[in-house]
């Protein structure tokens, strides 16, 4: 008889989770997924091209029912999980259901975080998480309606860009001097907020904020400098946390995620997390790829094999506002290190190479991110790139052809 296990959300890890069981032992487990929100499992990481109606709601789905269903999965949708029975090994589900599991997995992702701002409870103050938010804030921008985004970081920059797309008047805020600060330099974020202003938004920088006006609904953003910008929509996109409610509730060891070993166990040994709730040697990561990794990783430990989980490298490569935006490991140069820099500003174009004891340390691309992953895999692989170091801006061919 099948094992049963349960996994607990049903976003862009657990379908990945799903999918190496499947391929590894496909029946080994019956497999359950609940998830809070009333439809399938869809790519988050598209939300911003879907609020600018570039793409359909379909086109964000990861995998069709049938895809489910072929697999043997249960799926239970608009049931959020409530409390967990660790003695009992059993889960309950809003609504009153207890099911029984003998490993449960945690993939709850994140809740957006919303600083206690004065008037933040304001009909037209809104975060920017799920399809339930593009739909809200879709209304407001076809109407062309004054729009505030707070936060420049990536979601912050997806949130205004669909948004302006969509027909809204936008200006951004940001708290600090430069976009994306945790993942560009001064160049590269420079250039990111050139296109931003191209693309139709106001860029506004060091603006921290004070409060929100208005009585029955929100009117503007108080700045602490004492500016106030008007705004019929406030949308809040500093960031996320990871959801560890439902862990911390059934007594699982917290810090600021639910604390995972190599083998993405908790403090429970029958209960594993992954994905943005998890953190691991420390870490909390809010990107995809380590998502995908740990999943990978809990599927063959699920299915008898050895295998242990080492972090991952931090890498961003998306687009923002219709820019390429690539980065990984280090992107300042500090003491040690050296850089390689080309630079097309006609044309948009930023390459940083950061080296380090002639190994590729880092880098940052804006405006042509190809070559991205040859990049990554030289500084995953911890390469000598002496041989191609004054070719390494113009990518994978010229190298190649050097090291040969």
């Amino acid at each position: 008889m099948a094992e049963p296990l349960i996994i607990v959300g049903k976003g862009m890890a657990a379908t990945r989770l799903v999918d190496e069981l499947s391929q590894r032992a496909l029946g080994r487990y019956s497999v359950a997924v609940i998830g809070a929100e009333p439809r399938l499992a869809y790519n988050r990481v598209l939300l911003s091209p879907l609020l600018a109606g570039e793409i359909a709601e379909p086109d964000i789905e990861l995998k069709p029912a049938a895809w489910w269903q072929a697999r043997g999965v249960s799926m239970l949708y608009g049931k959020p999980v409530t409390g967990i029975d660790r003695r009992a090994r059993t889960v309950t589900l809003q609504g009153g259901l207890t099911l029984p599991y003998g490993k449960l997995v945690l993939a709850t992702g994140s809740k957006p975080l919303k600083p206690p701002f004065p008037g933040g409870d304001l009909p037209g103050v809104a975060t920017f998480r799920d399809t339930a938010d593009v739909q809200a804030m879709r209304a407001y921008a076809a109407r062309g309606a004054r729009i505030v985004v707070i936060g420049g970081g990536l979601l912050g920059l997806e949130a205004a860009y669909g948004l302006a797309r969509a027909g809204g008047k936008v200006t951004l805020l940001h708290l600090v001097g430069r976009l994306m600060e945790r993942q560009l330099d001064a160049e590269g974020a420079a250039l990111l907020a050139s296109a931003m202003a191209m693309r139709g938004v106001e860029i506004r920088l060091n603006s921290a904020t004070n409060c929100f006006v208005g009585t029955d609904k929100v009117e503007g953003v108080a700045l602490q400098d004492g500016t106030v910008i008007p705004a019929e929509l406030v949308v809040i996109a500093i960031g996320v946390r990871p959801n560890t409610d439902l862990a911390a509730a059934a007594g699982l060891e917290i810090a600021r995620g639910i604390v995972v070993d190599d083998a993405l166990a908790t403090s429970d040994p029958a209960i594993f997390a992954i994905g943005e709730c998890a953190e691991h040697r420390g870490q909390v990561y809010g990107l995809v790829e380590p998502a995908y990794e740990q999943a990978r990783t809990l599927a063959a430990r699920l299915t008898g094999r050895e295998a242990g989980y080492a972090g991952s490298l931090l890498a961003t490569n998306l687009k923002v506002s219709g820019v390429g935006v690539f980065s990984a490991g280090e992107f300042e140069a500090s003491e040690g290190a050296e850089t390689v820099v080309l630079r097309d500003r006609s044309a948009g174009i930023y390459r940083k190479f950061v080296l380090r004891e002639g190994r590729l340390a880092g880098c940052v691309l804006v405006g042509d991110t190809q070559g991205a992953l040859f990049y990554l895999g030289l500084i995953r692989s911890l390469q000598d790139i002496t041989p191609f170091r004054a070719d390494l801006p113009f990518g994978e061919g010229y190298c190649i052809g050097e090291a040969a």
